[in-house]
């Protein structure tokens, strides 16, 4: 099946990308626990964040390849039994970003301590366990893998097939221990979100790590990263609503070459089609049969 995949939809390596400045905080705070608020406050105190949002919206489709295959060896196997990934695999994804932020870090938390052990670590989480699981639900269950039409759709499209690969096939089902991303969150999400911070409190030491809440603001964070506090109020981002806008505004370019790749595939299916059995019918093969079939779909091909 993997090779069948890598047959299909096996795009050109893209340029790795290079790291200009040390890695200074990876924030491995569990999506839906303010994540895209903590990155914009990392922004506004000069810090580059590299946010789950990123991933998406990644317009070279080989760094979403590039996270999807790193998800599927660690939570598909490998034969060894063993997954590590360098720093130098690190840096070709992240580039010049000093913050690591949602899907990435939360992905791979103790991989990218052990790449970089000199970042700091910020264990952000949502003081309501219920109103985190509920906004999980909301969001990593009902805004993607609920969608049937994405599920065809991804088929079609390179892009949509490795964001596939990289949330629902491997990641979240990895994640929170599920056999799909519906089981692992509604079911497991929970003990699964507890279990998670206790291993980060395991792997970091206390000087190392700050456990944030949004509700926390400003002063611990900017203590903890010894930088000055901004005058400005914390900024507080991405409600269920907005988070639905951003997976529309990440799907509708991709459902639209989806969709373009679907008719191409569905019209040269026919012409392949109609191009067998003309063949057969007048006694010859499938391509002698073409110029006829160019005559009556001329405007296809």
């Amino acid at each position: 099946m993997e090779t069948l995949k890598e047959t299909l939809y096996n795009l050109p390596k893209p340029p790795a990308r290079t790291r200009t400045k040390p890695m200074q905080v990876i924030c491995v705070g569990l999506p839906r626990s303010a994540t895209e608020s903590l990155a914009v406050a990392l922004r506004k105190l000069g810090l580059t964040p590299y946010h789950g949002w990123d991933i998406s919206f990644e317009e070279n489709a080989g760094y979403i390849e590039g996270w999807a295959k790193l998800a599927r060896a660690k939570w598909n196997g490998k034969p060894d039994g063993e997954f590590r990934v360098s720093r130098g695999e690190f840096d070709a994804l992240l580039g010049h970003c000093d913050a690591v932020v949602d899907t990435a870090a939360s992905f791979f938390p103790a991989e990218l301590m052990e790449a970089y052990p000199e970042a700091k670590v910020i264990l952000n989480t949502r003081k309501d366990m219920n109103a985190w699981h509920r906004s999980a639900i909301k969001t990593l269950v009902e805004e993607v893998p609920d969608r049937w039409f994405l599920w065809v759709m991804r088929l079609f499209c390179a892009d949509l097939f490795w964001l596939w690969e990289l949330y629902v096939t491997h990641g979240y089902p990895g994640l929170f221990r599920g056999g799909s991303v519906r089981t692992g969150i509604v079911k497991n999400g929970k003990w699964v979100y507890r279990e998670y911070c206790a291993m980060i409190r395991g792997l970091v030491p206390p000087e190392r790590l700050l456990e944030w809440s949004v509700e926390d603001g400003w002063e611990p964070l900017c203590e903890f990263l010894q930088k000055d506090v901004p005058s400005e109020p914390f900024p507080k981002t991405n409600d269920p609503a907005k988070f639905a806008g951003n997976v529309e505004r990440v799907l509708k370019p991709r459902y639209m070459r989806a969709f373009r790749n679907l008719v191409l595939t569905v019209s040269s299916t026919a012409v392949l089609t109609t191009a067998i059995v003309l063949g057969v019918r007048e006694g010859g093969v499938p391509w002698q049969a073409m110029a006829s079939i160019r005559g009556r779909l001329g405007w296809f091909v």
